[in-house]
């Protein structure tokens, strides 16, 4: 036994030429995780601003009319990125989104009558004759009579306004239509029960962090940034009640909304330029849509992880499938570019 532990006794020894410390190792149980620092509710929903993603904003004043359409831009070369925001929304809906499609295109987004900081002489009036003439309008005003090549994208409502538009061939340098998260079926399945969605909204924010912290927390917009850049153009602030409220007063639009979605599918396969239809989940095509796309009349892309506003929720993702769309079909400024065929050139003055 001796032996034994005389064998064993150096062996405390050799940690002796270590430094000692003068505490205890400290149990795990014991030790607390570190945190990263909390944001307050007002810092985690506070506006951010728009012009970090469109390079300015401006009013459209209409002639022989007192409408005023306001629009947001970005860009400088490519073809016009015409976007078309959905019920309730407003054009800075495209804002981050923007910020990257600017690098290869111009983007304007346009706040629809009713909504954003338009103002028109019938802010009720969202038939969808009169959304389509204030399309071509606006383009017609910016634009004059020979417009560069536009790719008309429509988010929901904005999508219908889109189809439409396209159709009628109201443009006459239309070069592609984008419909993003809408379908002729579903849309007018859920008309039914959009009074009952509009009233169970909060009709009434304190401050613009409450408004932007409800649609997230609601699950309207699943991007926290987004929806602080966008949502201070959703809603306004009422003086007689001291709080901010929705911008667009759609419950009072009821009559028009059948309009916007009946005979969506025709008028989208009839629509004469290249197609892309862009959706959050699987939503089920109907008959003539289905049809269409196994006769390869548009391209369909499933946008997963995301709810109805793909612009916003996965913005990104959304800017990539555009610029995706613009290159395949070769838009250009002047419209379809063909390999091996160069345009003549301007005279100099």
């Amino acid at each position: 036994m001796e032996s034994k532990s005389s064998t064993l006794a150096p062996l405390p020894e050799d940690n002796q030429d270590q430094p000692q410390s003068d505490h205890a190792a400290p149990s795990a149980f014991s030790s607390k995780p570190i945190r990263p620092p909390t944001q307050t509710s007002s810092q985690k929903y506070s506006p951010i601003d728009w012009k970090d993603y469109f390079d300015q904003e401006d009013d459209v004043c209409i002639p022989d009319t007192n409408d005023v359409f306001h629009i947001y831009t970005a860009g400088k070369e490519g073809p016009i990125v015409f976007c078309l925001h959905g019920g309730g929304y407003s054009g800075l809906s495209f804002a981050i989104s923007a910020g990257i499609i600017k690098e290869k295109a111009k983007v304007v987004a346009m706040d629809l009558r009713g909504h954003g900081k338009s103002s028109t002489e019938n802010e009720i009036d969202m038939s969808i004759e009169t959304l389509c003439n204030d399309v071509q309008a606006v383009v017609k005003k910016m634009y004059g009579d020979a417009p560069p090549a536009i790719v008309l994208i429509g988010h929901s409502m904005g999508g219908s306004v889109a189809v439409h538009v396209a159709a009628k061939k109201m443009l006459p340098s239309l070069a592609g239509l984008v419909v993003v998260d809408v379908v002729e079926g579903t849309a007018m399945a859920s008309l039914m029960h959009m009074q009952k969605i509009l009233s169970n909204r909060v009709q009434h924010f304190p401050t613009l962090e409450k408004a932007i912290e409800w649609n997230v927390r609601s699950g309207s917009l699943r991007n926290t940034d987004s929806a602080r850049i966008s949502i201070p153009g959703t809603v306004k602030y009422d003086d007689s009640q001291q709080c901010y409220r929705h911008r667009a007063r759609l419950e009072e639009t009821e009559q028009y909304w059948r309009g916007w979605y009946e005979g969506l599918s025709e008028k989208f396969l009839s629509s004469p330029v290249p197609k892309l239809l862009l959706l959050a989940g699987t939503d089920r095509l109907d008959r003539a849509l289905t049809i269409g796309q196994m006769q390869g009349k548009f391209q369909m892309v499933v946008v997963r992880h995301t709810g109805h506003a793909i612009q916003e929720d996965v913005p990104d993702e959304f800017a990539s499938l555009i610029l995706n769309f613009i290159s395949r079909n070769r838009i250009g400024p002047h419209g379809v570019e063909i390999p091996g065929i160069r345009r003549p050139s301007q005279p100099h003055a």
